[in-house]
């Protein structure tokens, strides 16, 4: 990965235990998306759920908007907005706001919607959602190009429709579509010139099919004279770094049975046998699930991603709340301290400076032993020569003058 510049960020579903105060993690989502803008992280990606009580974000426009007021720098992404829950032209609206709120820092990840509860509520048929993502996406994009359109589809209708504002961010707001294992992610976002958001990254299935859903979206692309950017593809997974991996697997038994509990008996997606605690934390980073370890470890799943993948732009923790805040807040310091700059570039000089200076160590310090030496002697030659003309003046005077 030399000489390459990944980006770092965090996919904030979020995940709260249904103990927890609802305010009190809102809150706390908040304090990551500022502690993260601090230390220097690129992006944050803000979910939608509507069901199953751990996802309690239901709107990410509401969320980035109060978010963009608390940070500078980070940009601020719907990760994702599920098109088959809103009209595309109330959705293209509040996107469009927050352009100009945000002063061009918003991104918007669109997919078809995770929660087959959440479907389920409004009526929506789980085999139509794909194909509904699909044609939201092809009214969306001119919507946010500022143009105007007219569409009918069995569920929404646009009558030469277009936004009251033109884009703040141009042509238009970063667009990238979800995808896992699946190929409908990818196939919309070469259909339509989009970036590729790979939430399953780290999964076996998802693992085994980051190389082909590229090779998919650039074959969809060439089909619709579209062009897409590997740096445009972000890659999810989770993550917990501690300064050794004993402290990071004791770090994680604050939360990761009940994350755990969660996939297995909510979400219906077991990422985890059920049994011991160690058999878990095993489970998971013998796969190539999840890191719990060092940042040695995290350094050696990016190195791995970028093999499998070919190539990436940008690498987003799964924030999952394993730790408590205080063990969490630590990893992504860890992270941005001594993982991020392996993938930066950020030390080369330094290494190559420290590199030089060392195998000339000899030769400066034999010219800075020469230049202190020479020093010493023109000082002693002052002092010898003040001595000879004090000398020469005392005796220069007349006996009882």
């Amino acid at each position: 990965m030399s000489g390459r510049h990944l980006r770092f960020g965090a996919f904030i579903a979020p995940f709260h235990p249904v103990n927890e105060n609802p305010a009190r993690a809102f809150e706390r989502d908040f304090e990551l998306v500022e502690w993260m803008d601090q230390l220097g992280y690129d992006e944050a990606w803000i979910g939608e759920h509507h069901s199953g009580g751990y996802e309690l974000i239901a709107s990410p426009e509401v969320f980035i908007a109060g978010a963009a007021e608390r940070t500078r720098s980070i940009r601020l992404g719907t990760g994702v907005s599920s098109l088959p829950y809103h009209h595309p032209f109330m959705l293209a609206d509040r996107i469009m706001q927050l352009d100009y709120q945000t002063r061009g820092r918003v991104m918007f990840g669109v997919g078809p919607g995770a929660l087959p509860s959440d479907a389920f509520a409004m009526g929506i048929e789980p085999a139509r959602q794909r194909e509904m993502m699909d044609e939201a996406i092809t009214v969306l994009v001119p919507l946010l190009k500022g143009e105007p359109v007219t569409a009918k589809t069995d569920w929404f209708t646009l009558n030469e429709a277009q936004l009251q504002l033109r884009p703040y961010t141009r042509p238009h707001v970063e667009i990238c579509v979800a995808s896992q294992v699946s190929p409908a992610g990818a196939r919309a976002a070469g259909k339509h010139g989009l970036g590729l958001l790979s939430i399953g990254a780290t999964s076996t299935g998802g693992f085994n099919a980051l190389a082909t859903n590229w090779q998919i979206c650039e074959d969809r692309a060439k089909d619709f004279d579209q062009t897409v950017q590997r740096s445009q593809w972000r890659l999810v997974g989770p993550m917990h770094v501690a300064e050794t991996r004993e402290q990071a697997i004791e770090d994680v038994r604050f939360g990761l049975e009940q994350w755990l509990y969660y996939f297995r008996e909510v979400a219906a997606l077991p990422l985890a046998p059920a049994g011991s605690f160690e058999g878990a934390v095993e489970a998971l980073t013998s796969s190539g699930l999840a890191v719990i370890g060092d940042p040695d470890d995290a350094a050696a799943q990016l190195e791995r991603l970028e093999a499998q993948s070919g190539g990436f732009g940008a690498f987003l923790f799964m924030a999952h709340n394993w730790a408590d805040w205080a063990q969490t807040r630590r990893s992504y310091e860890l992270f941005a301290r001594y993982v991020m700059p392996r993938f930066q570039d950020l030390n080369a000089g330094r290494e190559a400076s420290m590199k030089w200076a060392s195998s000339n160590r000899a030769t400066f310090m034999g010219a800075y032993g020469n230049a202190v030496n020479a020093e010493v002697q023109k000082h002693l030659a002052d002092v010898k020569a003040r001595a000879e003309r004090q000398a020469s003046e005392g005796g220069s005077e007349e006996p009882g003058q």
